[in-house]
């Protein structure tokens, strides 16, 4: 199983058409299955690309991680990819109208927007109001990304009226500012939370439990991976694949 980031997409593009010439119709010993996914979704979709692997001898997972919205362009462009998973229902049904996708989605999971502090706290944030705290400095993603879009929603909601000190490209580059210490604190997942193993600490936000972000996948329109990534949709939608969702965090579907 290998993770990529995204822009190394495009530079693995020719070994992918190469590769991609033998479908999973037809009778192969190497065969690759690219997932692009929400960079949220990479603890848990490195561990099923692992055990997908192990009930599929011969097969080989790259997982490429980037925010959705990226992600979701890349395939309406027609960057080598079987299947797309991503935050939020508006960026996927984007990938859907400009036929980056050939089958209809299907909704796997859910997630809650939380605010996550450093594990010692130097700022003393406890409640989303601190934010407006002169002083406060804190993080979201950027609004194109469904992280971003939902922090600014629930901000707006809250009466938050203070700016971000930054806009990040995704929750995991929040997360990991926030880790390090370089913020006071950031708008993320519940996920990346559970995913920081005690380094962060969350806090609810005001109505996000209300309005969650729900996780979407499809088959790419440039799939010749047809019967391996509806086997990946059927693994990450079965039993198993929901109970390796519920442990990472997340909310499930069906």
């Amino acid at each position: 199983m290998t993770r990529l980031p995204a822009l190394a997409a495009a530079g693995a593009g020719l070994a992918l058409g190469l590769t991609g010439c033998a479908s999973a119709d037809s009778a192969t010993s190497e065969q690759t299955l690219t997932v692009l996914a929400a960079s949220s979704l990479a603890g848990t979709f490195t561990d099923l690309a692992a055990e997908f692997e192990g009930e599929h001898p011969g097969v080989d997972v790259k997982v490429v991680l980037d925010s959705s919205a990226t992600l979701a362009q890349q395939a309406i462009e027609g960057a080598p990819g079987d299947v797309l998973a991503t935050a939020d229902r508006a960026t996927m049904d984007r990938a859907r109208t400009g036929h980056g996708t050939q089958s209809a989605p299907r909704q796997f999971a859910t997630n809650v927007v939380v605010l996550a502090v450093p594990k010692d706290n130097p700022a003393g944030i406890h409640a989303v109001g601190d934010l407006d705290r002169d002083g406060v400095d804190y993080l979201t993603c950027v609004p194109t990304a469904p992280c971003g879009a939902a922090a600014a929603a629930l901000l707006e909601k809250d009466g938050i009226t203070r700016e971000p000190v930054s806009q990040e490209v995704d929750v995991k580059s929040v997360l990991a500012k926030v880790e390090a210490g370089d913020a006071d604190a950031g708008l993320v997942y519940r996920t990346d939370v559970t995913a920081s193993a005690g380094k962060v600490t969350g806090i609810d936000v005001p109505g996000a439990a209300d309005s969650p972000n729900t996780y979407w996948v499809a088959i790419t329109a440039t799939s010749k991976q047809g019967s391996l990534a509806r086997a990946w949709i059927d693994f990450l939608t079965g039993s198993h694949g929901r109970a390796v969702l519920t442990t990472a965090g997340f909310g499930t579907v069906g």
